[in-house]
């Protein structure tokens, strides 16, 4: 008998909703290889959107829009999970009866995962779909090929693929930024003890006012947290509410080449238009949304700063919305007085005997102060990785092997492939989700990282196969 050929070995960085999703596609599409999922956390297939939650926090689109191609299929699998089951009626019955409307609490989607990648995972040698726990925190210096882990353990590897999923928030900068120091400050609202020692009555400063600052006014909520929440950003807008029902066909690409203020106002026109017609708005930018990509390709450096500048935060709130029930347990906060939302600047910072004054210049004038037990850093995933001292983005930049975008939001890829100090495509290191969005722009749902993911592992497992490009999104469906 001759020596078997070695086993092609695939390490995939992150077990969130990325890596886990292709890592399970991966080892079906090629069951001759190794593929290698390294994650630190116990929980697989979660991450941070799918596991640092509560079953107050519903996924943002209905189910139909998480069939991720797996089997069983995610609706299936609700109607035949026990533990789904009351939560699952009274969301039919929320919807009217319609199963594939209904918005379930992300904690579900996440337990759908990590059961499908239990179900897949082998404990032996050979090929198939294994898992380290580790973190990863640089690759071997070429020519070898492969991960190192904080516990000094390397693993060798053909090909790498980056699926680290969100960075946690930035400090948002401003004045008096001493308080970024202090105790007073959470910087990230999802660490594990991030509200330690907060009492129930404890006022709070809110700084954002996205869809990570609704999470956190649920999760305080759920936690039995009564006391005044400010929630404060420049604009002071809240994410808007999903709605169901109609249709409306695709029109961006027609316009193509056209200004961010220009697509802006076509997308207003539009929205006009359907409204005329009784077709909801959401259905204009559902419409809109798989043209994306598209459209941001199309624009040049100068372009894209002026739409990240001016118009990035009202697209936002109209693309990232959320489910009714959700804005409807949002607006009894309000209505209760024990959540308000403020438009404004912040002007500074003052300790007091009674916690952290806070000085705001609202947008409608005047001067508002608060004091608050703790300031939370609402202000959403950091995206600027150029000067991070995370080790495994540092390796990669100290190595060459990877560079930042001149706006702040990734890394440079070329149809998920990184590009090196010489700008030059690897044919060995890859990237899916976030750290994708600067050729992307919007990478961050499940449908659209779905079809990032299929694509690479059909590059992959084919090397002969078409690559991703900005058409693939157009099929993406409404809902997104």
């Amino acid at each position: 008998m001759g020596t078997p050929l070695p086993v092609h070995s695939v390490a995939v960085i992150g077990g969130g909703l990325s890596g886990t999703l292709f890592g399970l596609k991966l080892a079906t599409a090629r069951p001759d290889y190794r593929v290698i999922v390294i994650e630190a956390t116990r929980r697989l297939g979660r991450g941070l959107a799918y596991g640092a939650c509560t079953p107050r926090h519903l996924l943002n689109v209905p189910i139909s829009r998480m069939e991720v191609g797996l089997a069983p299929g995610f609706a299936d699998w609700l109607t035949t999970n026990p533990a789904a089951q009351d939560e699952l009626a009274a969301a039919i019955a929320e919807s009217g009866g319609d199963l594939q409307s209904v918005f379930m609490p992300r904690a579900l989607f996440g337990a759908y995962l990590e059961e499908r990648l239990e179900d897949a995972i082998i404990t032996g040698p050979g090929p198939g779909l294994t898992v380290v726990r580790g973190e990863a925190i640089g690759l071997l210096a070429r020519p070898a090929r492969g991960v190192r882990l904080s516990d000094g353990r390397e693993i060798a590897a053909d090909t790498i693929v980056l699926a680290t999923g969100n960075l946690a928030p930035g400090a948002p900068g401003g004045p008096d930024r001493w308080l970024y120091d202090s105790n007073a400050f959470v910087p990230d609202p999802w660490a594990p003890d991030a509200f330690d020692g907060v009492a129930a009555d404890d006022p709070l400063l809110l700084l954002g006012t996205g869809l990570t600052t609704v999470d956190i006014v649920l999760k305080l909520g759920a936690a039995g947290h009564r006391g005044p929440i400010l929630a404060t950003s420049r604009r002071g807008l809240l994410p808007q509410v999903h709605e169901a029902g109609g249709a409306w066909p695709a029109f961006l690409e027609a316009a193509l080449p056209a200004s961010p203020r220009a697509l802006m106002r076509l997308v207003r026109a539009q929205v006009a238009a359907a409204e005329a017609q009784g077709v909801p708005w959401q259905r204009v930018f559902d419409a809109a949304r798989p043209a994306i990509p598209a459209v941001w390709g199309n624009w040049s450096i100068r372009e894209k700063r002026q739409f990240l500048r001016h118009l990035r935060t009202r697209w936002d709130v109209h693309r990232h919305r959320m489910a009714q029930r959700i804005a409807d347990a949002l607006q009894a906060e309000m209505g209760k007085g024990r959540l308000e939302v403020l438009a404004g600047r912040l002007r500074g910072y003052r300790r007091t005997v009674d916690g952290i004054e806070v000085t705001l210049a609202p947008r409608a004038g005047g001067e508002r102060r608060f004091t608050a037990a703790r300031i939370v850093n609402c202000t959403g995933p950091r995206r600027d990785v150029g000067g991070l001292a995370i080790p495994l983005i540092a390796d990669l930049r100290d190595q060459g092997l990877a560079i930042p975008d001149a706006l702040g939001l990734g890394l440079e890829t070329e149809n998920c492939a990184l590009l090196d100090s010489s700008h030059r495509p690897s044919t060995w290191l890859f990237a899916l989700g976030a750290l994708t969005c600067p050729q992307w722009w919007e990478i961050t749902a499940v449908p659209e990282i779905a079809v990032q993911v299929d694509r690479l592992v059909g590059q992959l497992a084919n090397p002969e196969a078409v690559q991703l490009s900005a058409g693939d999104f157009l099929d993406l469906g409404a809902g997104i």
